[in-house]
């Protein structure tokens, strides 16, 4: 039985972190989405708001949790066997690999990258964040649950 660990700050959850999630819930036997608390960031939505959000999404189908500190370490005391990271450019692969590398120079633990399926590839919360900001429309590029939530927060 295969755990992989969905890893992420999901400051909102977008329609390209839907669809890695989806993807890596059809993949392996369980998931666990894996939201990053990081007091250093100043998030628009707390780490239990995004619990909540992604509980909606994703109900029985993944196990939602929240942690700080080390990756590998979060992943060790969670059982999972391998990280799933998406990736949406050339700069979130140099990143991304690095980290990876790094996870597994400490502990062994195997990162898998998925492709961000073409719809969603230019789709980062930042932007997502920045475009509700400024008043124009996340509709599309965001779950309805999330839109509702952006509009409420910036209202």
């Amino acid at each position: 039985m295969t755990k992989a660990l969905c890893p992420g700050s999901s400051d909102p959850p977008t329609n390209g972190h839907v669809d890695v999630i989806e993807r890596a819930i059809a993949s392996f036997d369980e998931v666990v989405i894996a939201i990053v608390d990081n007091p250093s960031k100043a998030a628009l939505f707390t780490a239990s708001e995004r619990e909540a959000i992604l509980e909606d999404l994703f109900g029985d189908r993944a196990q939602i949790r929240t942690f700080s500190g080390l990756l590998v370490d979060f992943a060790r005391e969670s059982g999972a066997d391998v990280v799933v990271k998406g990736l949406r450019t050339v700069g979130d692969y140099e990143y991304e690999l690095q980290m990876a590398q790094m996870n597994r120079n400490l502990t062994g633990m195997e990162t898998i990258f998925m492709a961000a399926k073409e719809d969603w590839s230019f789709v980062s919360s930042s932007l997502v964040k920045e475009v509700a900001r400024l008043g124009g429309s996340v509709s599309g590029l965001v779950p309805d649950v999330v839109e509702k939530a952006l509009k409420e927060r910036l209202s």
